[in-house]
């Protein structure tokens, strides 16, 4: 009588189980629809209502591949609410917020196999607001600049990393103040982004050694987009150029902006 009576149970069970679970399926999606409409609106404020509505450690994974997102209003957005999300997240647990810096670090490892499109912008956006992540992972990040260390190659890689390490300037110069040789060549790269990003890693740390590669720059009409708080600025290689050596004239040698 006791097995009969099981059995039924576990029958009337099996349904209301697989309800459970699509319900639960429908509402990631649903979750993850959310994430890339507010996402790909750009708008600060929906994205800061939508991190306040939704748990960090459950939204990460989605917002993590948004950032390979060929849409760049999506993707920045994402590199954002990374940032915000990953610095939330270690104030009350560092251990997970470390695995999530590590899962970008294997994207930007040639063994994972893949490209690591956004993952040293996320890094840069990350540690420029968490200071304790900053000062365990701010040279990994710097070390992809390195060619005796994990270079990157790929002038599109070379392009998030140096917006990466400008954010982190941003906010903790001094992490990075004492590595500008490293970022010296990219003054001379082949691709213009990396020129204008360079130009301007260079202003904001206010290297006086870059003063003469800047002023070959000072003719360089390429232009380029860079995103700022999720917003696309056009501009030329010469103008972040002019106003680095502004800077570096400004604040003078050894200076860093503030």
């Amino acid at each position: 009588m006791a097995n009969t009576w099981n059995g039924k149970q576990e029958k009337k069970r099996g349904p209301l189980r697989r309800l459970s679970k699509d319900t639960e399926a429908v509402r990631g999606l649903r979750i993850k629809s959310r994430i890339r409409e507010v996402l790909k609106s750009g708008k600060t404020d929906l994205i800061a209502r939508m991190l306040a509505d939704l748990p960090g450690r459950k939204i990460i994974t989605p917002l993590l591949s948004c950032l390979l997102s060929t849409d760049q209003k999506m993707k920045w957005s994402a590199v954002y609410a990374v940032g915000i999300v990953v610095a939330n997240i270690a104030e009350e647990d560092m251990e997970s917020a470390r695995v999530i810096i590590r899962r970008l670090m294997w994207n930007l490892n040639d063994e994972s196999g893949g490209i690591g499109w956004g993952s040293a912008e996320a890094m840069g956006e990350i540690l420029s607001r968490h200071q304790g992540l900053a000062e365990e992972y701010s040279h990994i990040l710097i070390s992809y600049a390195r060619k005796d260390g994990n270079y990157l190659e790929h002038p599109i890689l070379q392009r998030g990393l140096l917006w990466g390490i400008s954010r982190l300037v941003q906010t903790r110069p001094d992490l990075v103040r004492d590595s500008s040789d490293y970022f010296m060549h990219y003054l001379g790269s082949d691709d213009a982004v990396v020129r204008g990003l360079a130009s301007w890693l260079m202003g904001m740390l206010g290297v006086s050694q870059a003063v003469d590669l800047l002023d070959t720059l000072r003719d360089d009409d390429s232009e380029m987009e860079v995103y700022l708080n999720i917003e696309p600025h056009r501009c030329r290689v010469m103008d972040i150029a002019g106003k680095a050596l502004a800077l570096i004239k400004q604040k003078g040698e050894g200076n860093v902006i503030n």
